[in-house]
């Protein structure tokens, strides 16, 4: 197969890498790609947004398969753009992706289908979105209600923050459009998971536990970012857990989506609060985390592309998926200033010695080459991928790896996988 991955993050470096390796695989491009993911497929100049573009690309080359990494082309409806073609693609339609393009589209489906969520109510009028907080207790939890590339969430201690919250979404624009709506909602306290499943609009089969990091510095402290690092398996979900998520959550979101008249394909991925064993679920993406997709890739046994054809063509009932028993853990190393401003620009050196180390992979993200050098382009620059025994040894190794790195411009949390670890 000629297969075209669409994004250019460590999630799209990690898919890359994965399918690079299938058999099936014969010519691989990437748009629009980054210096990693140079080394493995043919980048082109493409922005993931643009997707008359991409769906041209995709008739000249006569690509068998397109991969879609990023939630903003699929909200854009490129799925729709390339079936349109006849062109296979992997991921749910522009009707479906508003699963995640609107969280008040999600929020209601839930409570349709009574799926276990927290309270919430949704508002477009600042001065009403005040009179209902003013009405509840703190914490409270505040949600850009469109895109926001993971940013839009603020968990307000106190009155105050909730309104400044709200200010600074409707009234500012802090994150755009995304905020003319917005959720409020309960606060929710427990552990935060990330749960994903493979379905092929009837079908859905789970994939590995996975945990990931959000704020942006030790001890959970600081702002949400687009995810810090990650770890798989989660201890929390248990077999038994990991069960009753797909009988309560993901099943019957299928089934809601079928009963729009909005048949859901591609990843669906749940974040869940967990705690004494009872689930509610925070939201749904649309796509691979990042950075879970790359403890997810470094643990995969399965041919990804056999997986993702099943997928496409409805025969996820014929698949079972294999998994190595390591752990992986991820640390995701970042520009100094991110998640707000930063500058682009620095070297980043010693990458060659630091993917050397054994059980180490480095998936980039916010890179590009320029005169031989490796050069930050981006918030999120590199994902410092470690495969180990367990979860410890795998932190052990990621952070000797990312001790080796050279790069004075760049920072990551120290306590990736504490969780876990904490457990044992």
């Amino acid at each position: 197969m000629d297969i075209l991955i669409v994004g250019g993050g460590g999630r799209e470096h990690a898919l890359s890498w994965a399918i690079s390796k299938s058999p099936k695989c014969n010519k691989l491009y990437c748009a629009p790609g980054n210096a990693g993911i140079a080394d493995i497929a043919e980048c082109v100049n493409i922005q993931d947004n643009n997707v008359s573009a991409i769906v041209i690309f995709a008739k000249k080359k006569a690509i068998d398969l397109v991969v879609i990494g990023p939630e903003v082309p699929l909200v854009l409806g490129l799925v729709d753009a390339l079936e349109a073609e006849n062109i296979k693609v992997f991921g749910p339609s522009g009707n479906a992706a508003q699963l995640e393009g609107s969280k008040a589209f999600m929020k209601k489906l839930f409570k349709k289908y009574n799926i276990p969520t927290a309270a919430f109510e949704c508002f477009t009028d600042f001065n009403r979105a005040v009179a209902y907080v003013r009405k509840q207790t703190t914490p409270i939890v505040i949600k850009a209600v469109g895109l926001a590339a993971g940013k839009g969430v603020v968990i307000a201690n106190t009155e105050n923050e909730a309104i400044d919250a709200l200010d600074q979404m409707m009234n500012k624009k802090k994150f755009g459009a995304a905020g003319t709506e917005v959720v409020i909602e309960e606060f929710l306290d427990g552990e935060e998971v990330s749960f994903f499943a493979l379905v092929d609009g009837k079908t859905a089969i789970p994939l590995i536990s996975a945990q990931d990091h959000k704020a942006a510095y030790d001890g959970d402290k600081g702002p949400n970012t687009g995810g810090m690092g990650a770890y798989s398996p989660a201890p929390i979900v248990t077999d038994a857990i990991a069960a009753e998520i797909m009988k309560t959550v993901i099943q019957p979101t299928i089934n809601a989506m079928a009963s729009e008249g909005y048949p859901y394909k591609g990843v669906l991925f749940a974040g869940l609060m967990i705690k004494n064993g009872k689930i509610k679920t925070l939201e749904f993406n649309i796509r691979f985390g990042d950075p879970e997709c790359q403890v997810l890739m470094a643990r995969l046994d399965s041919d990804i592309v056999e997986v993702i054809d099943a997928a496409v063509t409805g025969r996820l009932g014929d698949v079972e998926l294999t998994w190595k028993k390591e752990a992986a853990l991820v640390v995701v190393m970042a520009t100094i200033g991110y998640p707000n401003s930063y500058t682009n620009g620095s070297e980043i050196k010693n990458l060659k010695q630091a993917s050397e180390i054994n059980g180490i992979t480095i998936f980039h993200a916010g890179t590009k080459a320029k005169n031989g050098k490796i050069i930050a382009n981006g918030g999120r620059v590199l994902s410092i991928t470690a495969l180990a025994s367990d979860v410890k040894s795998a932190q052990l190794k990621a952070y000797n790896a990312v001790d080796t790195i050279d790069w004075q411009q760049g920072f990551c949390r120290q306590d990736i996988g504490w969780r876990a670890i904490d457990r044992k």
